[in-house]
């Protein structure tokens, strides 16, 4: 009995060491394709909107070397901030063409390579000559959903892309949970961001490194996502922007650039100093909006916002707009808000203004969505009423710039001088209108000079990690010899018995 009750707290301690040795980070992507119950919500008062203004600073125009014409990429992406945004690209020997999610937010190359109910087709490995497995397996988990699957190197081209085929790691995956969603067309992710968050380990170089690597293009790239105004409840999927590799095209913006320094390279870690909703700041400490961290995400379809900031904002949307009675359900995002077909609700909704600590690090900018951009069009209903959703949802894990914000402005992932870049997106508009703005500089005298500097970012994570598994060791080798040594049964005090052993007190 004793050798049981041994063994049974061995295999307990064995599996808590296991679980935190085996802990994965969510990695926050979430495709939010608005499955909700309806509410009709018509009764609201307008709110008056106040015209931006314009910034200075420079952009990079063009790939210097040459080696890709960004003319070339223009267009290359489909999908929508419901759906996701998502590149043609060609696999293995001879080419197997997948449609590939974007997603900032992570950083593996993995296709599904077995047969799932939500997607038409697959990566067959087995059909490509040119496929070698590394004999690891990787795991990664979402936000939304995970994949497990075995890694390999294979050849990849991007159709619409540089003009080379290069040699990538691929995750291969063979099972997942959530990860696949009914109605997307894509087949596979496409992790933009850097080797920290690699899985299972930086080790795995991931797609972009590859690409500077062996065609020698400047560490840059930059998105253009056009679903703004479109219904994510569509039949199929509008043309849908732009994946720049190599540079910046002129041509998908509008006036300047203003650029962020990158706080980690890890995610692509941004400092927000403020949020504002119309005018009106939230009176919140700066590093509220850094908590945990802050990131510019294309693989997260809403605005996500730490809780206090994010019922900060909903206060200050509802007091603004005088729209007390609107139903909770629509801001928990369980709910739709509708009105009669022709109607538009944006006038009665704010602005929602970010301010981004400038290059110029005593000074800030301001990027603007308008209602358009974070109110967003799902449904119609029997063809008399048109839907939306609250394109805002809190987070858990940190605040999130995704594709609520990203679809009104070009974004600039310039790895090489460690900097992410904002400009007024050429698509997104409504007629003659834009729906987005920038303005700047403005004095970030008022904040701290480290609004992030709390952040408990993951490489800190790691240290704990490793430390909590050293504990566990010495606990399994104390337990071990414990196992292994005779069991005694003693009558002196004091004596070793069932009646004292640790398994019969700790494991009920």
């Amino acid at each position: 009995m004793a050798h049981r009750r041994h063994a049974l707290l061995w295999l307990f301690f064995f599996r808590l060491c296991f679980d935190i040795c085996d802990g994965r980070f969510a990695i926050p992507l979430k495709i939010y394709l608005g499955k909700f119950n309806f509410s009709r919500d018509v009764d609201l008062t307008p709110l008056q909107q106040t015209p931006g203004v314009g910034g200075k600073l420079l952009s990079l125009a063009s790939d210097p070397a040459g080696i890709v014409n960004f003319l070339d990429m223009v267009n290359n992406l489909k999908g929508d901030s419901g759906r996701g945004y998502y590149i043609e690209m060609s696999i293995g020997t001879p080419a197997q063409k997948l449609n590939i999610l974007v997603d900032t937010g992570s950083s593996n190359f993995a296709v599904a390579s077995t047969p799932h109910p939500f997607i038409t087709h697959y990566f067959n490995a087995s059909l490509s000559s040119t496929f070698r497995p590394t004999g690891r397996t990787v795991a990664v988990r979402y936000t939304q959903g995970n994949w497990e699957g075995g890694l390999g190197i294979d050849r990849v081209s991007i159709p619409k892309g540089p003009n080379q085929t290069i040699i990538i790691n691929i995750a291969a995956i063979t099972a997942s949970e959530g990860f696949y969603l009914p109605g997307v067309n894509w087949q596979g992710i496409l992790g933009m961001a850097y080797p920290l968050l690699a899985r299972p380990d930086s080790s795995v170089e991931p797609f972009f490194n590859s690409v500077v690597r062996q065609t020698g293009i400047p560490d840059i790239f930059s998105l253009q996502m056009c679903g703004a105004g479109v219904s994510a409840g569509g039949a199929t999927d509008p043309p849908g922007g732009s994946l720049i590799l190599g540079g910046a095209e002129p041509t998908l913006y509008r006036g300047v650039m203003w650029y962020t320094p990158i706080k980690e390279e890890w995610y692509y870690q941004v400092e927000v100093l403020k949020l504002e909703v119309g005018e009106q700041g939230l009176n919140l400490d700066c590093s509220e909006y850094n908590m945990d961290k802050a990131i510019v995400d294309s693989g997260t379809t809403l605005l996500r916002l730490p809780a206090n900031v994010f019922n900060a904002v909903v206060d200050a949307i509802t007091r603004t707009s005088m729209i007390q009675d609107f139903s909770s359900g629509f801001w928990e995002g369980t709910k739709l808000a509708c009105w009669m077909k022709g109607e538009t609700p944006w006038k009665f909704f704010p602005k929602i203004s970010i301010y981004l600590r400038a290059s110029n690090t005593s000074e800030s900018f301001r990027i603007t969505i308008l209602p358009q951009l974070y109110i967003q069009p799902i449904t119609d209903v029997d063809g008399t009423l048109d839907c939306f959703r609250f394109g805002i949802s809190s987070s858990a894990n940190g605040l999130v710039i995704g594709a609520t914000v990203m679809e009104g402005f070009y974004v600039v992932f310039d790895r090489a001088q460690k900097r992410v870049g904002f400009a007024v997106s050429s698509c997104a508009v409504s007629g003659d209108a834009a729906l987005s703005e920038i303005a700047g500089p403005f004095s970030a005298s008022d904040v701290g000079t480290d609004c992030a500097g709390g952040s408990l970012n993951e490489p800190l994570l790691w240290v704990i990690s490793y430390a909590m598994m050293a504990l566990c060791a010495t606990i399994l080798f104390t337990l071990l010899l414990l196992l292994v040594m005779p069991c005694r049964r003693r009558h002196r005090s004091g004596d070793i018995t069932d009646q004292s052993s640790l398994v019969r007190h700790r494991i009920k």
